[in-house]
């Protein structure tokens, strides 16, 4: 398989799991906030943390294919802005492609700082196990907790399970990646 087909190969699968992992993951956080959360505030933190994560693993996976890793890791970090993109389309289509329906920068911007601090705590080249997940993803909960919440994040985060699931997430993209590199090589 060349790099460009492993990469994309790769890519889509590691994306697919991402944002089933990004539903299921608010979907769980949800109880353990209060009305007062953010629902888009826990939503783009966690689109920034998945999708730093899935390119970690995948990037783990891929380090016997260096131009492979080299398209799959930029790839995996846009994440966050292509879904926003795609939910601009959506809207556009829903207004029968009239209206203005225009990017707003500043959505960007906060996207940008969302994945450059989750980039910052997840360094390339290592796969986020279990033990990085449990050191780095009280920092998630934190910045998705509304204030002045009786438990601490990391109190909030042992009681749902999460890092397991995206312990889990993170195993699988690797595995795929490691696999598909292996299958055509």
């Amino acid at each position: 398989m060349s790099d460009a087909a492993l990469a994309a190969r790769v890519a889509t699968f590691a994306a697919s799991g991402a944002l089933s992992t990004v539903q299921d993951v608010v979907r769980a956080v949800r109880p353990t906030l209060t009305d007062q959360a953010d629902p888009g505030l826990v939503a783009e933190e966690t689109l920034a943390l998945i999708a730093t994560v899935t390119a970690r693993a995948a990037e783990t996976g891929l380090r016997e294919r260096p131009e492979a890793l080299a398209a799959v890791g930029p790839a995996l970090a846009e994440l966050p802005f292509l879904y926003h993109d795609f939910l601009l389309g959506a809207q556009m289509v829903a207004a029968g492609g009239e209206g203005d329906v225009t990017p707003d920068q500043s959505v960007y911007d906060r996207l940008d700082r969302k994945a450059q601090f989750y980039g910052a705590h997840l360094a390339p080249g290592r796969f986020p196990g279990p033990s990085v997940l449990r050191d780095k993803m009280p920092l998630w909960m934190g910045r998705v907790s509304p204030p002045k919440l009786p438990t601490s994040p990391d109190a909030r985060l042992a009681q749902t399970g999460l890092v397991d699931l995206v312990a889990a997430h993170a195993r699988l993209v690797m595995a795929f990646a490691q696999r598909a590199a292996g299958e055509g090589g």
